[in-house]
């Protein structure tokens, strides 16, 4: 890594981490440059601003951004149509990114360099997007009162031994959609409902409202396993080095464990095309993969790229590749199955 962006990296690494969860939105507002790109997203200002600042400080090229929720953010593109001044979506989970595609908000990637960079599961099959980051959602366990071996899968998360030792986070949570539909896409529609079932009747409690939440509820001894995104433990682990927790690698007897993306794509009413493109191959470079990653703990998209040294602490792992373009076709499939299930 280049000296500035090792400095980058350190300085960043001091930044609080949290993704856009509230419909708040903020302007950045910067002196024009030439070919300025417009982003939208719904990733929280301190997780993007450094890495835009450095891509201007090499390229030249300016970023003026807006952060929001996701949802809105879509809605507002839908709205504004052809006289969006953005050039970009940038947001979290594959159903999100699934779900603009589906809008006709985006158009092709034509660039060889993400495709090389960035493995085909980790992008839409017709190039509307790619992933920049990669996030795993998987098991956390006290570390007091659960022997690791007791442990394998998602689905056996709803065998008895886990009766009233289960927490989990409210399904109207998207990463709990694009993993139910995860499932669905290896189990079938009948075998995840009857898990999804399996797991209500092994809660402890009423499902959390954020995954920070359900990390505190087992360390205070309301339940022994949960299940969250890696980042979230990288957080709470970065305060607390010594909390009696620890994640377990999902399925890697089976499929694998289910994993996600930050990603974006370029919008339909791009006016800079060609600056965007510029900007996302930026992103996907070497440098720029590694302080993403680092930014939120999460895994850089290329898998080339060495890990930050908290995140390659907590082991490698199988990951699922099942392509993210089918995780948001099936989050309808997946909502249904959680309203059935009674998993609120």
């Amino acid at each position: 890594m280049k000296k500035g962006l090792f400095a980058l990296a350190i300085s960043i690494g001091l930044i609080g981490c949290a993704e856009q969860d509230n419909n708040s939105t903020t302007t950045q507002v910067k002196q024009p440059f030439p070919n300025e790109v417009v982003v939208y997203s719904a990733r929280a200002e301190h997780l993007i601003k450094p890495l835009f600042d450095e891509f201007t400080k090499q390229t030249g090229i300016g970023v003026k951004f807006q952060t929001g929720n996701a949802n809105a953010l879509v809605e507002r593109l839908k709205a504004e149509g052809d006289q969006s001044p953005a050039d970009i979506l940038m947001t979290v989970d594959a159903g999100n990114l699934w779900y603009a595609a589906s809008q006709g908000l985006f158009q092709p990637l034509n660039s060889a360099r993400i495709a090389s960079q960035i493995p085909a599961h980790l992008r839409d099959p017709n190039n509307l997007w790619t992933g920049l980051s990669v996030r795993a959602r998987t098991i956390v366990y006290s570390s007091e009162r659960v022997d690791p071996q007791q442990l394998s899968s998602y689905e056996d998360l709803g065998s008895a031994k886990w009766q009233g030792r289960l927490c989990l986070r409210t399904s109207g949570s998207v990463y709990n959609k694009s993993l139910v539909a995860a499932m669905i896409a290896h189990n079938g529609e009948q075998q995840t409902e009857q898990t999804l079932k399996n797991w209500v009747g092994n809660l402890a409690s009423k499902p959390q409202a954020k995954d920070s939440q359900v990390l505190d509820a087992i360390l205070a001894g309301q339940c022994d396993v949960g299940i969250v995104n890696t980042y979230y433990f990288g957080r709470m682990q970065a305060d607390k080095p010594d909390m009696a927790l620890k994640l377990f690698w999902a399925n890697q007897a089976s499929t694998g464990t289910h994993i996600n993306v930050s990603g974006a794509g370029i919008l339909n009413s791009a006016k800079n095309y060609d600056g965007a493109v510029k900007l996302l191959e930026w992103l996907v470079s070497d440098d720029a993969q590694g302080i993403y990653g680092a930014l939120n703990k999460e895994y850089p998209a290329n898998p080339k790229i060495g890990v930050d040294a908290q995140v390659d602490s907590w082991g490698r792992f199988k990951q699922d590749d099942l392509n993210l373009s089918r995780v948001g076709e099936l989050q309808q499939q997946a909502t249904m199955l959680i309203n059935r299930a009674g998993y609120e």
